[in-house]
Formats: C-alpha cells, structure tokens, sequence
C-alpha cells in the first residue's frame, strides 16, 4: 500500500527483512500508514518538537533508571521515543490467548516444583535443570498459599521471529518489572500525540490496572474489604525504583523497606509511629534470596526475618511466592511442549526460541557442533555478562566455552540466534530501524488470567546493537494496540472494591518513611541555613577582592571559623593545625571545599547529595511541582560542579539560584501531605536543625567580645544570613547592638526565625507524636526540649551581653546557655529516633547456607 509521502523512508534502511513497519511482499501494513499519514501532517520539524516535548515531561515529572555504576550518576532520565509500537488486535488476540496458556501452565510448574514434582517423578523435565537452578529454593518446599494461583503476575518477553510470529524469548516471574514504565509511556504519549491517540483506537490500560489492584485484595488470607497492602521495595538505589514509587502513588499503597516490617506471633507487621500494623498482602520487588534472612541470604537487609514461616502458616500472600524465580530458568524452555501436554493435553499457541539444554547427550554433541552458530547461557544465569554470543568470539573463547560446556553440562543452555525485528525510531530528524524487545504482562484473575492490552517496548540504542537493554542505554516505546472501531472513553475511574491508603495518619506511617520525611526536614534545613552563610561569607570575600585586600582582617577569620563550626568540615579554618594555619593562609581553596567537594562530609555538596538521598526515598509522597522544583536545584548543582568558572561571583550567582530553589521546594512540601500523613516529621527536623545551627552561628559570632567596628560588622553579618536585617531596622530603628540583636534572633516568641519560636514550635509538633499522647507524664524527648525552652523563656538578653569584667573577652553566660541548649537538642533528637526510628532488630540463622549472587 503506497504511502502519503516518502520522505519519512528516505534513510529507513534496515539490514533485516523482519520489519514490523512492512508485509512479507514489502508493502507498508494499513496500520503504520495511517500512522505515517499523520506524522506526514506534523512534518519533521513538528515531530521533532513531540520529541522534545516527551523528554521535557519526563524530566518535569521525574521520570528515571537507574543505571549501576552509571559515570553520569544513578538517576538516568528515561527515554521514550515518539513513535508508538503499533499491533493490530486481530494479531493481539492470539498472542493474548497464548500469553494466558503460558502463564496457566508455569502456575502449575511452580505449583509442581513445591509439591509433588511429577514432572521430575515422571521424567518429564530432568532434575538437574530444577535442582541445578539457583532459583529453586529448598525452603518453599511444600507450601501452600491462599491465592487461587500460585503464579499472580507473569511476564513474558516477545520477539517476531523469522517465521512472522511473535515468539517467547523470555520468562519473568520472580519480580517482573516494567509495568509502572508502560503506564507511564502510555500516559506521556497520549498526552503528547493526543490527535493520533484518539484516531488510531488504541486499547487502553486502566482495565488491567483495575484487575491488578483487585487481585492484590483478593489475594488477602483473610478475606476482607480492605485489606492492609504494602509494597515492598530494595530502596532507592535499585534500577527500577522509579517504578515501586510510581506503583505506590497510583495504587494509594505504602512503599515500605524490609526495616519497615517485622514478624511477630506468626503474623507480618509494619512498624508506624505509633506501634504495628498487620499486613495482609506484599507486592514485592526483592528479588527470592534476599525477602528472609533467617531461611534465605542471612547477608540480605532488604527483606524480613522469619517471612517465610508467616507464608507458610498462610497469615500473608507474597505476590509472587518467593521462589517464583526458578521458572524464569531457561533450561525449561526446551522441555515446555512437553510439559503443556503433560498438564493440558495442548500444544503450545506461542511459538518459543529454539533451545537445547546440554545435559542430554544428543544435545550436548549438537551443541558443541554448531557452537558459533548459537547463543550460549547458564541455566542460573545470575548476570547478563554470563550470555555468551558465539559468533563474535575468538577460537580460543569457543574453546574455553567448549570446555566449560564439557565439564559442567547441565549447567548450559543454548539457543538459536535470532535477528529481532525492527521498529522506526525518530532518531536526529529521521526515521531509522532498530531492534526492539516486548515485554508482555499478565496478572492472575477470577477467569483466569488478565493481560495487558499493550507492555513496554525496549529498543536498541543504535542500528548495530543486537542486544536490548536498558542498562545499556536503551530506549523506550509505548506499545499500542488498535481495534479498527473506536474506544469508548473508561468514565469510571475509580477501583473496584478500592482498599483505602494505608498512610492514613501517623499512626499508619511505616518508621522508614516517617525517618526518611523527618531527615528530609533537616536536610533542607541544613542546606538553605548552610547556603545563606557561605553566601555571606563569599560576598566579603568579594569586597575585600575588590579592594585588592587581603583575607587576614579579624572579622574575615571570625567568619572563616564559623563556616567550619556550622559546617563541621574539620579541621579547617577552626584548629591550630598545619592544616588550620594552611587554610587561613589559602582560605578560597578551603572555601572552594567547603562548597563542592562532596566527598567531605558536611560540605555543601555532601549536605545536597545527602538532601536527594532523602528525598528520592519517599519520593512516591511528593507531587509533581515539588518533583520539577527538586530537579531544578539537582541540574543547577549538577551543572555548576561542572562548570570550571570557580570565581566569586559565579559561586554567589549559584547560591542566590540554589537559595531561591529551596525556599520554592520548602513551600511545596506543605501542598503535597497532610501534618498527620508525615508532614509533622518533616517539620520536626526542619526546626531541629535549624535551632541547631541558629545555635552554632551566635557561638561562633557572639560569645568573643571584640573591638567596637568588628563586633558591629559580626553583629550585621549574622543578622544578614539569617535573613533579619530588614526586620530589625524595622522593629528597633537604631543602630545594631548585641542585646537587641538576641532579643531578636535567640529570645523573641513570636519572630518565626528566632530560637525560642523555633523551639516552642517544636514543643508543640511533637506533643502530637502517638507516644507523647500515652498519658499525662512527659516523654524522654519532650523533656529536653521543655527544658531548652524554659532555659531561653529565663534568659535576659542584658546578662547574656555581658563579660564577668570589662578587661574580660568571652561571655560565659551566653557560651553556657547556647552550649547546653545544643545538648539538649541533640539529645531530643537521639531520643526521637531511638523512640520511633529504630531497625536494628536483627535475627540470625541457625544454619549457614550459601547463595550464588
């Protein structure tokens, strides 16, 4: 079929004849015209723009994967091309049909492998390829699970063979992941190709994801309405975390960590603020080892000692069942047309990759007789380093190959090479061909076995890649499949049977998250107070620069030290060290560390990395302004460390940005949770560190007494970082002296910045914290800070300003005050954190067991 215009095939060169743009005769399919035809009315130039508008929304909404050991650093955007990935439902039905055979027949393998093991009893499939599998795990042996299925979620991953059909490349079942990406893709194309979303009749997704929150209830062991449901995730730095925060912002479910749970009396709890909550239901994204480190890896912190044992005694459902890994093994697929017959009596609908498992003899020979020819893997593929591709080895690498093969057959498998097909891909103002792998999703439901009209797309980064990876820098499509009548808009948007949001109150806050919200509080706090005064300081240095002066005057020294002491960069500027006096003689060059090494704790850099850490771990809590607000401040640092203007006033331009950024991301958070949801950790710890470092910056400035002109000069410069010169001209009217500047900045109730607000604040927040509400007696913290309170509401500001003599340089009063208030806030903050932030319960096992990684 002729296309409208010829010019997006002008450079569509593929090496492959298995294109899914083309018909065997090399005619376009209807579909993709249609496609084609539109993007004809758009031109290059308005695709393009498309393009930009995808990776502009997903960068404003945060949209990332993490890459190990990325040079770049671990939150890669994700990358979606604007052209979908077109399937027409009359192809869609049999690969669905055949996705749900699929996942039917490995429910009953798994269901097998844990039970009786006829297919092992029956010869059936060997026992080495079980047994021999890193993913068979002794421990699952004979349980049984509340769940219909014992298989809840399925993955496959799909490429076009060379006979024109979709084949099985792959199985996935431990913790299949994509699902959050492929709602995502969908989200963000149709919201940027609206016009052809509409025309084109694609199937939409919200039907699969109503299934899915309804299988996660359904799953309970208890059958109830509503159903506690956690998701349980390895944290921030795992590659798809993006995925476990998206899910749980979509689903309404907490995000928890394997510290957030507990066994206890046969059941599994999560730990809130105010005691334990039991959990009915674990969508899990750790992989099998690591979910007990009491049965399983004792090395594991990501999962729950003594799991499996409230598994076994049907008090959770584990959505998959650990264990679930042992049939994503590929030694399987050769013996899977067996299998369907032995439990089906069917053939298989999918046609799968070729495969030859080398523990039988025949072929094992045939192997090793066309060994360049094929794609050799281990059945415990434990990495993808371990997928050998023949035909670019050398003969000494075959051979070595030969040997392993030869000495440890059971342990390899090997498969036919298949040249996936290609898809157009946008690339620099072109349509190209690449290489694209399809990972299609099934969930377990009251008929059987839901799927999703469509999946996640990966693409090859360039024309040669064979292989598709996002961890080597592949791309992403959304996936569409097109019925040829419209689709009826879904105007029902709301869950079936909707389990409510566990976070629901402070009560219901898993310990994790409420950690994580009260160090994001201090965090933030830490470094906006930390900017604002090395702001301070650089502009002096400015003056004394421009003055061609320098750095030694006294009030510069002073300022120096108390960058160190707010900082706690140690030594620094504070000590009289080599390396104290070395500083004070360079002091730019410590300054310039202070700022960006962030390798050096309490340096800026580290105080803003440490801020992202924070943040990304409860991510799922935040909206989306405050997402675009966070990623502004990262760019900005991102590009100033590697800018290699170091000068003044390009650290003071950056600051001002980096200052400004913050104070936007501050007044976000409020709009995003409420007090009882979480917001009250964070401002607990906003106001903690802020006191704390209130406290620092007047010992530094205010405990020496020094001649009239510098005391001045320190009086101004503390009130300039803390952001209340204005406000004291205003309220006083006179020239700055020291009493008036403690009456403002340490004594004053209701100025918001000073230290008794900002303590009386933090009496009142924490009052409502669930164990300061158990009777009328004070807790340990609430103690301390009442203490630190009555302390400042008895200070005078006229004693404080005074030296035990006129000859005397240090006033000790205001030095004592400031250094028992520190330590009554720091032990307010160990008691809070011992009090509900605790996760050191630890259990070990009995026997040692080794786990391949």
């Amino acid at each position: 079929m002729p296309i409208t215009s010829t010019s997006w095939l002008s450079n569509y060169i593929t090496e492959y004849k298995n294109d899914e743009m083309f018909t065997p005769d090399n005619g376009i399919k209807p579909y993709w015209n249609k496609l084609l035809t539109e993007f004809d009315k758009l031109g290059v130039n308005g695709l393009m723009a498309r393009q930009k508008d995808i990776d502009w929304l997903l960068s404003e909404n945060g949209v990332t994967y993490n890459v190990y050991n990325d040079p770049k650093g671990m939150h890669r955007p994700w990358n979606l091309n604007v052209v979908p990935f077109l399937l027409h439902q009359n192809e869609w039905s049999t690969i669905e049909t055949g996705l749900k055979q699929r996942a039917e027949l490995l429910n009953l393998v798994l269901k097998d492998i844990y039970g009786e093991r006829n297919l092992i009893k029956n010869g059936i499939v060997p026992y080495e390829v079980i047994y021999g599998h890193r993913g068979f795990l002794r421990q699952c042996a004979g349980i049984e699970y509340p769940t219909d299925k014992f298989l809840s979620m399925y993955a496959a991953e799909l490429a076009r063979g060379t006979d024109g059909r979709l084949w099985i490349v792959n199985d996935r079942a431990e913790a299949p992941s994509g699902m959050g990406y492929a709602l995502e893709n969908r989200s963000t194309t149709s919201r940027i190709l609206p016009e052809m979303y509409g025309k084109m009749n694609v199937k939409r997704l919200s039907g699969f994801f109503k299934d899915l929150n309804k299988m996660l209830i359904n799953a309970s062991p208890v059958k109830k309405e509503n159903p506690h449901i956690v998701i349980l995730t390895p944290g921030s730095r795992n590659e798809t975390y993006f995925e476990h925060a998206y899910l749980s912002s979509f689903l309404g479910y907490p995000l928890v960590q394997g510290n957030d749970l507990v066994v206890r009396d046969g059941f599994l709890w999560m730990k809130s603020l105010q005691g334990l909550k039991r959990i009915d239901v674990v969508l899990r994204r750790v992989d099998d080892a690591y979910t007990d480190p009491l049965e399983l890896r004792e090395d594991s912190h990501l999962g729950v000692a003594g799991l499996l044992d409230v598994v076994r005694r049907k008090n959770v459902s584990i959505i998959n069942p650990v264990g679930s890994g042992v049939i994503e093994n590929p030694g399987l697929i050769p013996f899977m047309p067996g299998i369907a017959k032995y439990f089906l009596n069917e053939s298989l609908i999918l046609p799968q990759i070729a495969s030859w498992w080398c523990g039988q003899e025949q072929e094992k020979k045939y192997v090793l007789d066309n060994l360049s020819q094929l794609v050799i893997k281990k059945i415990d593929r434990t990495n993808r380093e371990s997928i050998h591709f023949a035909e670019f080895m050398t003969s000494s690498e075959l051979n070595d190959l030969k040997k392993e093969i030869e000495r440890s057959p059971y342990s390899y498998v090997a498969q036919e090479k298949i040249s996936f097909s290609t898809a157009p891909n946008l690339v620099q103002g072109t349509i190209e061909s690449r290489n694209l792998v399809t990972r299609a999703f099934c969930i377990a439901s009251d008929k059987g076995y839901s799927v999703m009209p469509g999946g996640l797309v990966r693409v090859a980064p360039d024309s040669k890649t064979v292989r598709v990876s996002n961890q080597r820098g592949g791309t992403s499509k959304d996936f569409w499949i097109l019925e040829d009548h419209p689709i009826k808009e879904d105007k029902n948007r709301q869950w079936q049977n909707r389990s409510p949001i566990a976070i629901s109150g402070l009560n219901d806050l898993p310990s994790l998250t409420a950690e994580n919200l009260y160090w994001a509080g201090r965090y933030v706090g830490r470094t906006l107070v930390i900017s604002r005064f090395i702001r301070m300081v650089m502009r002096q240095i400015a003056l004394v620069q421009n003055r061609n002066e320098k750095p030694d005057s006294v009030k510069l020294q002073v300022l120096f030290k108390a960058v160190t002491h707010l900082t706690g960069t140690y030594p620094g500027f504070a000590e009289k060290t080599t390396e104290g006096k070395l500083a004070m003689e360079n002091p730019m060059e410590e300054m310039l560390s202070v700022i960006l090494d962030k390798n050096r704790p309490g340096s800026l850099a580290h105080t803003i990395e440490m801020f992202g850490n924070s943040y990304y771990a409860i991510r799922n809590l935040w909206s989306s302004d405050m997402w675009r607000v966070f990623e502004n401040i990262q760019k900005l640092w991102q590009n100033f460390q590697d800018d290699k203007d170091r000068s003044v006033n390009k650290i003071l331009k950056v600051l001002n940005q980096l200052i400004t950024r913050l104070i936007a991301f501050m007044g976000l958070i409020e709009e995003s949770i409420l007090v009882q949801q979480g917001l009250l950790l964070y401002f607990i710890g906003l106001q903690l560190e802020q006191s704390m470092l209130t406290i620092s910056k007047c010992r530094s400035l205010l405990t020496i007494k020094y001649e009239e002109q510098v005391e001045y000069d320190l009086l101004e410069y503390l009130l300039t970082s803390h952001e209340s010169l204005n406000i004291y001209r205003y309220s006083y009217r006179s020239f700055i002296q020291l009493e008036n500047v403690l009456d403002l900045v340490v004594l004053d109730l209701e100025y918001p910045r000073s230290l008794t607000f900002m303590l009386n604040r933090i009496q009142k927040d924490i009052a409502r914290l669930p164990h300061s509400q158990e009777d009328h007696s004070l807790s340990n913290y609430q103690k301390y800070i009442f203490e630190a309170f009555s302390k400042l509401r008895l200070a005078e500001s006229s004693k404080l300003a005074k030296t035990k003599s006129e000859s005397d340089f240090f006033r000790e009063d205001l030095d004592t005050l400031l250094e028992e208030l520190s330590d009554l806030l720091y032990k307010t903050s160990q008691t809070i954190t011992s009090t509900y932030f605790n996760h050191t319960d630890k259990q070990n096992q009995l026997v040692m067991q080794s786990f391949p990684i």
